[in-house]
């Protein structure tokens, strides 16, 4: 059977606050777009609501075969292959006792995605995959309440090349020195995320605390990649 490849992204604008999700359902032949959007969400909630309205739709046109979803949120990803079999035995708990968050969302995807053969691989995101790029462009537009057209069609018509890597203007460049000015610097305790100008300020924050991330920026789009990467944006 023929492989079908997914991608998806979420976005809110506030985290909490008006938030939007896309994703982009190819087969051999055809591409078909969906969005869909909620007045008052969070970043991860999106991201979930991407994966676990793709699959649906994979589901109900009884495509069969692989299925290859790609993300860029690593939330979604260690959710459904790591940790949501222990959240389920230990009755929707986590390793610390506390009620896991989103938990109607996970075990949705949990539901959608069962009985489907599916490889959950992870893409930077803002790093130039077209497919990434196109899902950020419906979930944005769709927390903005920008009208945006979303196609369903043949793959040949299909205005974008889904298959072309990483545009040269993204690419990663040789890893920048330690010395190199900072934009700012992230920490992450507790689950949540602040953003400091020094670094005095960032290792008041972290020092001593168990489990606590820290990391030097060195750009708006820095910013947002790591705190896609720990999973609060």
């Amino acid at each position: 059977m023929a492989t079908t490849i997914i991608y998806t992204d979420g976005s809110s604008r506030g985290n909490p606050g008006p938030g939007g999700w896309g994703a982009i359902i190819c087969t051999d032949h055809e591409v078909r777009e969906l969005g869909g959007r909620e007045d008052h969400t969070t970043n991860n909630r999106m991201e979930l609501s991407a994966a676990i309205n793709a699959l649906i739709h994979v589901d109900e046109i009884n495509l069969g075969g692989e299925i290859i979803l790609q993300t860029d949120s690593k939330y979604v990803i260690n959710g459904i292959t790591s940790w949501v079999s222990g959240w389920k035995k230990n009755g929707w708990k986590t390793a610390n006792k506390k009620d896991v968050v989103n938990k109607d969302l996970w075990e949705a995807l949990s539901f959608a995605s069962s009985g489907l053969s599916i490889s959950w691989k992870y893409v930077e995101g803002h790093a130039g995959y077209p497919g990434n790029e196109r899902c950020d462009e419906i979930a944005t537009s769709f927390a903005d309440k920008t009208a945006i057209n979303l196609y369903h069609g043949t793959v040949s018509k299909y205005p974008i090349d889904l298959k072309a890597e990483n545009r040269p203007s993204v690419k990663k460049s040789s890893k920048k020195s330690s010395n190199a000015k900072a934009y700012s610097y992230l920490s992450l305790v507790g689950g949540v995320l602040q953003t400091h100008t020094t670094w005095t300020e960032c290792e008041a924050r972290v020092k001593g605390v168990k489990g606590a991330k820290f990391k030097k920026t060195f750009s708006a789009l820095d910013e947002d990649s790591i705190a896609r990467e720990w999973g609060v944006k």
